[in-house]
Protein backbone atom coordinates (compact mmCIF):
# COMPACT_ATOMS: atom_id res chain seq x y z
CA UNK A 1 0.00 0.00 0.00
CA UNK A 2 1.42 3.38 -1.02
CA UNK A 3 2.23 5.86 1.69
CA UNK A 4 -0.25 8.77 1.90
CA UNK A 5 0.74 11.93 0.09
CA UNK A 6 1.35 14.72 2.61
CA UNK A 7 0.55 18.22 1.34
CA UNK A 8 3.42 20.70 1.49
CA UNK A 9 3.62 23.12 4.38
CA UNK A 10 2.38 26.51 3.22
CA UNK A 11 3.00 30.05 4.40
CA UNK A 12 -0.45 29.99 6.01
CA UNK A 13 0.55 26.90 7.98
CA UNK A 14 3.62 28.73 9.24
CA UNK A 15 1.57 31.79 10.20
CA UNK A 16 -0.80 29.56 12.22
CA UNK A 17 2.21 28.08 13.99
CA UNK A 18 3.47 31.57 14.73
CA UNK A 19 0.20 32.39 16.47
CA UNK A 20 0.46 29.20 18.51
CA UNK A 21 4.03 30.01 19.54
CA UNK A 22 3.25 33.58 20.62
CA UNK A 23 4.51 34.02 24.18
CA UNK A 24 6.33 30.68 24.06
CA UNK A 25 9.40 31.34 21.91
CA UNK A 26 11.57 34.42 21.73
CA UNK A 27 11.65 36.70 18.73
CA UNK A 28 15.40 36.45 18.26
CA UNK A 29 17.32 39.49 17.00
CA UNK A 30 19.06 40.01 13.69
CA UNK A 31 22.47 41.33 14.71
CA UNK A 32 24.51 43.50 12.39
CA UNK A 33 27.83 42.01 11.23
CA UNK A 34 30.15 44.82 10.18
CA UNK A 35 33.17 42.62 9.44
CA UNK A 36 31.11 40.32 7.22
CA UNK A 37 29.47 43.32 5.56
CA UNK A 38 32.93 44.71 4.78
CA UNK A 39 33.99 41.31 3.42
CA UNK A 40 31.01 40.98 1.08
CA UNK A 41 30.31 44.59 0.21
CA UNK A 42 26.68 44.06 1.22
CA UNK A 43 24.77 44.47 4.47
CA UNK A 44 24.91 41.22 6.45
CA UNK A 45 22.70 40.29 9.39
CA UNK A 46 22.93 37.32 11.75
CA UNK A 47 19.58 35.79 12.74
CA UNK A 48 20.42 34.71 16.27
CA UNK A 49 18.57 31.48 16.96
CA UNK A 50 21.52 30.60 19.19
CA UNK A 51 19.79 32.98 21.64
CA UNK A 52 16.49 31.09 21.45
CA UNK A 53 15.10 29.18 24.43
CA UNK A 54 17.08 25.90 24.80
CA UNK A 55 19.79 27.45 22.61
CA UNK A 56 18.36 26.60 19.18
CA UNK A 57 15.37 26.87 16.87
CA UNK A 58 14.20 23.35 17.79
CA UNK A 59 11.75 24.50 20.47
CA UNK A 60 9.65 26.09 17.70
CA UNK A 61 8.87 22.80 15.97
CA UNK A 62 8.74 20.64 19.10
CA UNK A 63 6.18 22.87 20.82
CA UNK A 64 4.03 23.13 17.67
CA UNK A 65 3.99 19.34 17.26
CA UNK A 66 3.20 18.50 20.88
CA UNK A 67 0.64 21.30 21.31
CA UNK A 68 -1.39 19.88 18.42
CA UNK A 69 -1.67 16.37 19.87
CA UNK A 70 -5.07 15.21 21.04
CA UNK A 71 -5.79 14.86 24.76
CA UNK A 72 -5.47 11.07 24.46
CA UNK A 73 -2.14 11.37 22.67
CA UNK A 74 -0.81 13.77 25.29
CA UNK A 75 -1.88 11.41 28.04
CA UNK A 76 0.33 8.70 26.51
CA UNK A 77 3.39 10.95 26.54
CA UNK A 78 5.97 11.63 23.85
CA UNK A 79 9.23 10.00 22.86
CA UNK A 80 12.12 11.57 20.95
CA UNK A 81 15.67 10.79 19.91
CA UNK A 82 18.47 13.31 19.59
CA UNK A 83 22.07 14.07 20.47
CA UNK A 84 21.22 17.52 21.77
CA UNK A 85 19.12 20.35 20.33
CA UNK A 86 15.94 18.45 19.49
CA UNK A 87 16.20 16.65 22.84
CA UNK A 88 16.18 19.94 24.71
CA UNK A 89 13.41 21.39 22.56
CA UNK A 90 11.14 18.39 23.15
CA UNK A 91 11.93 18.34 26.86
CA UNK A 92 11.02 21.99 27.40
CA UNK A 93 7.97 21.89 25.14
CA UNK A 94 6.64 18.83 26.95
CA UNK A 95 7.18 20.47 30.34
CA UNK A 96 5.37 23.64 29.25
CA UNK A 97 2.43 21.56 28.00
CA UNK A 98 2.33 19.13 30.94
CA UNK A 99 3.25 16.08 28.85
CA UNK A 100 5.56 13.27 29.93
CA UNK A 101 8.66 13.06 27.72
CA UNK A 102 11.30 10.37 27.27
CA UNK A 103 14.33 11.21 25.15
CA UNK A 104 16.75 8.61 23.82
CA UNK A 105 20.29 9.91 23.38
CA UNK A 106 23.51 8.20 22.25
CA UNK A 107 25.62 6.83 25.08
CA UNK A 108 28.40 9.31 24.29
CA UNK A 109 26.17 12.37 23.91
CA UNK A 110 27.79 15.50 25.32
CA UNK A 111 27.26 15.67 29.07
CA UNK A 112 26.06 19.32 29.08
CA UNK A 113 23.32 18.40 26.57
CA UNK A 114 22.27 15.35 28.58
CA UNK A 115 22.13 17.40 31.79
CA UNK A 116 20.17 20.19 30.09
CA UNK A 117 17.61 17.73 28.72
CA UNK A 118 17.11 16.24 32.16
CA UNK A 119 16.97 19.73 33.62
CA UNK A 120 13.98 20.54 31.40
CA UNK A 121 12.17 17.58 32.93
CA UNK A 122 12.54 14.75 30.43
CA UNK A 123 13.56 11.22 31.26
CA UNK A 124 16.79 10.50 29.39
CA UNK A 125 17.72 7.03 28.18
CA UNK A 126 21.29 6.63 26.94
CA UNK A 127 21.52 3.95 24.28
CA UNK A 128 23.59 3.09 21.20
CA UNK A 129 26.62 4.75 19.68
CA UNK A 130 24.84 6.97 17.14
CA UNK A 131 21.71 9.06 16.79
CA UNK A 132 20.37 6.51 14.29
CA UNK A 133 20.62 3.79 16.95
CA UNK A 134 18.89 6.08 19.44
CA UNK A 135 16.09 6.70 16.90
CA UNK A 136 15.62 2.95 16.46
CA UNK A 137 15.33 2.48 20.22
CA UNK A 138 12.97 5.45 20.57
CA UNK A 139 10.59 4.34 17.83
CA UNK A 140 10.47 0.82 19.29
CA UNK A 141 9.70 2.26 22.72
CA UNK A 142 6.93 4.43 21.27
CA UNK A 143 5.33 1.40 19.59
CA UNK A 144 5.46 -0.57 22.83
CA UNK A 145 4.09 2.16 25.06
CA UNK A 146 1.69 3.96 22.74
CA UNK A 147 3.59 7.24 23.18
CA UNK A 148 3.88 9.61 20.21
CA UNK A 149 7.27 9.72 18.53
CA UNK A 150 8.23 13.36 17.90
CA UNK A 151 10.41 13.33 14.80
CA UNK A 152 13.20 15.94 14.73
CA UNK A 153 12.26 17.23 11.27
CA UNK A 154 10.06 15.01 9.08
CA UNK A 155 6.54 16.13 10.07
CA UNK A 156 4.41 19.06 8.83
CA UNK A 157 3.93 20.50 12.33
CA UNK A 158 7.67 20.45 12.94
CA UNK A 159 8.32 22.17 9.60
CA UNK A 160 5.63 24.79 10.25
CA UNK A 161 7.03 25.58 13.68
CA UNK A 162 10.59 25.90 12.44
CA UNK A 163 9.37 28.08 9.60
CA UNK A 164 8.40 30.84 12.02
CA UNK A 165 12.06 31.88 11.82
CA UNK A 166 11.18 33.05 8.30
CA UNK A 167 8.31 35.21 9.55
CA UNK A 168 10.71 37.06 11.81
CA UNK A 169 13.26 37.51 9.03
CA UNK A 170 10.57 39.11 6.86
CA UNK A 171 9.74 41.53 9.66
CA UNK A 172 13.36 42.32 10.51
CA UNK A 173 15.01 42.37 7.06
CA UNK A 174 12.17 42.90 4.57
CA UNK A 175 14.61 43.70 1.76
CA UNK A 176 16.78 40.58 2.19
CA UNK A 177 18.38 39.46 -1.07
CA UNK A 178 19.81 36.13 0.16
CA UNK A 179 19.03 33.96 3.18
CA UNK A 180 21.60 31.27 4.08
CA UNK A 181 20.27 28.45 6.27
CA UNK A 182 22.02 25.35 7.61
CA UNK A 183 20.43 22.08 6.53
CA UNK A 184 20.39 18.74 8.32
CA UNK A 185 17.06 16.99 7.95
CA UNK A 186 15.57 20.07 6.30
CA UNK A 187 12.83 21.15 8.73
CA UNK A 188 14.19 24.63 9.37
CA UNK A 189 15.11 25.15 5.72
CA UNK A 190 11.79 23.87 4.36
CA UNK A 191 9.60 25.82 6.77
CA UNK A 192 11.54 29.06 6.44
CA UNK A 193 11.56 28.73 2.65
CA UNK A 194 7.75 28.33 2.60
CA UNK A 195 7.08 31.69 4.18
CA UNK A 196 9.95 33.54 2.45
CA UNK A 197 9.05 32.27 -1.01
CA UNK A 198 5.38 33.22 -0.62
CA UNK A 199 6.13 36.78 0.48
CA UNK A 200 9.30 37.41 -1.52
CA UNK A 201 9.49 35.26 -4.68
CA UNK A 202 12.72 37.02 -5.65
CA UNK A 203 14.70 36.26 -2.48
CA UNK A 204 17.54 33.76 -2.89
CA UNK A 205 17.17 30.84 -0.45
CA UNK A 206 20.28 28.72 0.03
CA UNK A 207 20.76 25.61 2.15
CA UNK A 208 24.18 24.87 3.61
CA UNK A 209 25.57 21.45 4.54
CA UNK A 210 28.87 20.23 5.92
CA UNK A 211 30.80 18.53 3.10
CA UNK A 212 31.50 15.58 5.39
CA UNK A 213 27.79 14.88 5.92
CA UNK A 214 26.09 16.08 2.75
CA UNK A 215 23.06 13.97 1.88
CA UNK A 216 21.14 16.78 0.19
CA UNK A 217 23.19 17.43 -2.97
CA UNK A 218 23.05 13.81 -4.13
CA UNK A 219 19.38 13.55 -3.14
CA UNK A 220 18.45 16.69 -5.08
CA UNK A 221 20.38 15.39 -8.09
CA UNK A 222 18.57 12.03 -7.90
CA UNK A 223 15.14 13.60 -7.36
CA UNK A 224 14.53 11.57 -4.20
CA UNK A 225 15.98 11.19 -0.71
CA UNK A 226 19.24 9.25 -0.87
CA UNK A 227 21.30 7.99 2.08
CA UNK A 228 24.86 9.21 2.39
CA UNK A 229 27.76 6.97 3.39
CA UNK A 230 29.85 7.42 6.52
CA UNK A 231 29.62 10.94 7.91
CA UNK A 232 32.53 12.81 9.44
CA UNK A 233 32.04 16.39 10.54
CA UNK A 234 32.30 18.61 13.60
CA UNK A 235 28.80 19.92 12.73
CA UNK A 236 26.91 17.13 14.47
CA UNK A 237 23.73 19.23 14.57
CA UNK A 238 23.32 18.88 10.78
CA UNK A 239 24.85 15.42 10.33
CA UNK A 240 21.76 13.61 9.02
CA UNK A 241 22.26 10.52 6.88
CA UNK A 242 19.14 10.94 4.70
CA UNK A 243 16.66 13.77 4.10
CA UNK A 244 13.12 13.00 5.23
CA UNK A 245 10.43 12.20 2.71
CA UNK A 246 8.30 15.14 3.86
CA UNK A 247 11.18 17.62 4.07
CA UNK A 248 12.60 16.52 0.73
CA UNK A 249 9.40 17.39 -1.12
CA UNK A 250 9.24 20.71 0.72
CA UNK A 251 12.85 21.78 0.29
CA UNK A 252 13.36 20.59 -3.30
CA UNK A 253 10.46 22.69 -4.56
CA UNK A 254 11.37 25.93 -2.79
CA UNK A 255 15.11 26.56 -2.47
CA UNK A 256 17.46 27.99 -5.07
CA UNK A 257 20.49 25.85 -4.28
CA UNK A 258 22.31 23.72 -1.74
CA UNK A 259 25.99 24.31 -1.04
CA UNK A 260 28.55 22.51 1.10
CA UNK A 261 31.30 23.90 3.31
CA UNK A 262 34.56 22.38 4.51
CA UNK A 263 35.59 21.65 8.09
CA UNK A 264 38.15 24.46 7.85
CA UNK A 265 35.39 26.86 6.81
CA UNK A 266 33.15 25.74 9.69
CA UNK A 267 35.85 26.24 12.30
CA UNK A 268 36.88 29.61 10.84
CA UNK A 269 33.23 30.74 10.86
CA UNK A 270 32.76 29.67 14.47
CA UNK A 271 35.90 31.54 15.45
CA UNK A 272 34.71 34.61 13.55
CA UNK A 273 31.36 34.53 15.36
CA UNK A 274 33.14 34.35 18.71
CA UNK A 275 35.71 37.05 18.03
CA UNK A 276 33.92 39.55 15.83
CA UNK A 277 30.20 39.04 16.48
CA UNK A 278 30.58 38.03 20.17
CA UNK A 279 28.28 35.08 19.49
CA UNK A 280 28.70 31.57 20.90
CA UNK A 281 27.60 29.33 18.05
CA UNK A 282 27.92 25.58 17.54
CA UNK A 283 29.59 24.35 14.32
CA UNK A 284 26.24 23.51 12.69
CA UNK A 285 24.94 26.93 13.66
CA UNK A 286 27.89 28.61 11.95
CA UNK A 287 27.42 26.81 8.61
CA UNK A 288 25.64 29.77 7.02
CA UNK A 289 28.50 32.09 7.98
CA UNK A 290 30.99 29.55 6.62
CA UNK A 291 29.25 29.62 3.23
CA UNK A 292 29.34 33.41 3.21
CA UNK A 293 33.04 33.54 4.13
CA UNK A 294 34.03 30.89 1.56
CA UNK A 295 32.32 32.75 -1.32
CA UNK A 296 31.83 36.35 -0.16
CA UNK A 297 31.15 37.76 -3.64
CA UNK A 298 28.49 35.24 -4.60
CA UNK A 299 25.38 36.26 -2.67
CA UNK A 300 23.07 39.18 -3.57
CA UNK A 301 22.58 41.42 -0.56
CA UNK A 302 21.37 42.21 1.95
CA UNK A 303 22.33 38.77 3.29
CA UNK A 304 20.85 37.04 6.32
CA UNK A 305 22.79 34.17 7.89
CA UNK A 306 20.72 32.05 10.26
CA UNK A 307 22.75 31.05 13.34
CA UNK A 308 20.68 27.96 14.05
CA UNK A 309 22.09 26.98 17.46
CA UNK A 310 24.59 27.66 20.20
CA UNK A 311 24.72 24.40 22.14
CA UNK A 312 28.33 23.29 21.95
CA UNK A 313 30.22 20.99 24.30
CA UNK A 314 33.05 23.02 25.89
CA UNK A 315 35.54 20.26 25.04
CA UNK A 316 34.46 20.34 21.41
CA UNK A 317 34.63 24.12 21.48
CA UNK A 318 38.28 23.99 22.55
CA UNK A 319 39.10 21.67 19.64
CA UNK A 320 37.17 23.74 17.13
CA UNK A 321 38.79 26.99 18.24
CA UNK A 322 42.21 25.39 17.79
CA UNK A 323 41.15 24.12 14.37
CA UNK A 324 39.86 27.57 13.48
CA UNK A 325 43.13 29.22 14.50
CA UNK A 326 45.04 26.79 12.29
CA UNK A 327 42.62 27.32 9.39
CA UNK A 328 43.06 31.10 9.63
CA UNK A 329 46.89 30.77 9.84
CA UNK A 330 47.04 32.10 13.39
CA UNK A 331 48.36 28.91 14.90
CA UNK A 332 51.22 26.99 13.34
CA UNK A 333 53.02 23.76 14.13
CA UNK A 334 56.62 23.52 12.86
CA UNK A 335 58.60 20.29 12.56
CA UNK A 336 62.37 20.77 12.36
CA UNK A 337 65.39 18.45 12.31
CA UNK A 338 68.46 20.05 13.90
CA UNK A 339 72.01 19.22 14.99
CA UNK A 340 72.15 18.03 18.61
CA UNK A 341 74.48 20.54 20.18
CA UNK A 342 74.28 22.74 23.28
CA UNK A 343 72.49 26.02 22.63
CA UNK A 344 70.91 25.01 19.31
CA UNK A 345 67.36 24.95 20.70
CA UNK A 346 67.88 28.29 22.49
CA UNK A 347 69.09 29.85 19.25
CA UNK A 348 66.03 28.53 17.40
CA UNK A 349 63.63 29.86 20.02
CA UNK A 350 65.37 33.23 20.05
CA UNK A 351 65.08 33.43 16.25
CA UNK A 352 61.37 32.57 16.33
CA UNK A 353 60.88 35.21 19.04
CA UNK A 354 62.61 37.88 16.93
CA UNK A 355 60.22 37.00 14.10
CA UNK A 356 57.32 38.00 16.36
CA UNK A 357 55.82 34.54 16.93
CA UNK A 358 54.73 33.42 20.39
CA UNK A 359 55.85 29.86 21.21
CA UNK A 360 53.17 27.90 23.10
CA UNK A 361 54.65 24.36 23.08
CA UNK A 362 58.04 22.73 22.45
CA UNK A 363 58.69 19.01 21.96
CA UNK A 364 62.37 17.87 21.70
CA UNK A 365 63.31 14.27 20.87
CA UNK A 366 66.60 12.42 20.25
CA UNK A 367 65.08 8.95 19.86
CA UNK A 368 62.66 9.00 16.92
CA UNK A 369 63.32 6.19 14.49
CA UNK A 370 64.57 8.10 11.43
CA UNK A 371 67.04 10.27 13.32
CA UNK A 372 70.76 10.00 12.62
CA UNK A 373 73.27 10.13 15.45
CA UNK A 374 73.77 13.75 16.44
CA UNK A 375 70.33 14.91 15.26
CA UNK A 376 67.18 15.92 17.15
CA UNK A 377 63.56 16.43 16.14
CA UNK A 378 61.91 19.61 17.38
CA UNK A 379 58.21 20.39 17.16
CA UNK A 380 57.16 23.97 17.88
CA UNK A 381 53.62 25.26 18.26
CA UNK A 382 53.48 29.01 17.74
CA UNK A 383 50.86 31.75 17.57
CA UNK A 384 51.08 33.88 14.42
CA UNK A 385 49.30 36.92 13.05
CA UNK A 386 47.94 35.44 9.83
CA UNK A 387 49.01 33.93 6.48
CA UNK A 388 51.72 36.49 5.63
CA UNK A 389 53.32 36.23 9.06
CA UNK A 390 53.20 32.44 8.92
CA UNK A 391 54.86 32.34 5.49
CA UNK A 392 57.53 34.81 6.62
CA UNK A 393 58.42 32.65 9.62
CA UNK A 394 58.77 29.49 7.55
CA UNK A 395 60.79 31.26 4.86
CA UNK A 396 63.17 32.82 7.40
CA UNK A 397 63.83 29.50 9.15
CA UNK A 398 64.54 27.78 5.84
CA UNK A 399 66.91 30.58 4.80
CA UNK A 400 68.74 29.99 8.07
CA UNK A 401 69.34 26.37 7.02
CA UNK A 402 66.63 24.61 8.97
CA UNK A 403 64.71 21.74 7.38
CA UNK A 404 61.15 22.86 8.19
CA UNK A 405 57.94 20.92 7.62
CA UNK A 406 54.42 22.14 8.36
CA UNK A 407 51.25 20.00 8.53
Amino acid sequence: MAAPVIPPVTADDVLCARELLSGVVRTTPVAGARALSDLTGSRVGLKCENLQRTGSFKIRGAYTRIARLSDDERAGGVVAASAGNHAQGVALAARLLGVRATVYMPERAALPKVDATRGYGAEVVLTGRTVDEAVTAATAAAERSGAVFVHPFDHPDIIAGQGTVGCEILDQVPDAGTVLISAGGGGLLGGTAAVLRAARPDVRIVGVQAAGAAAWPSSLAAGEPMPVGGMRTMADGIAVGRPGDVTFAQVSSLIDEMVTVSEDALSAALLHCLERAKMLVEPAGAASVAALMEQPDRWPGPVVCVLSGGNVDPLVLLQVIRHGLVASSRYLTLHLRMPDRPGALAELLARVGRLGANVTDVAHSRIRGALAVGEVDVELSVETRGPEHRDAIVADLREAGHAVATP
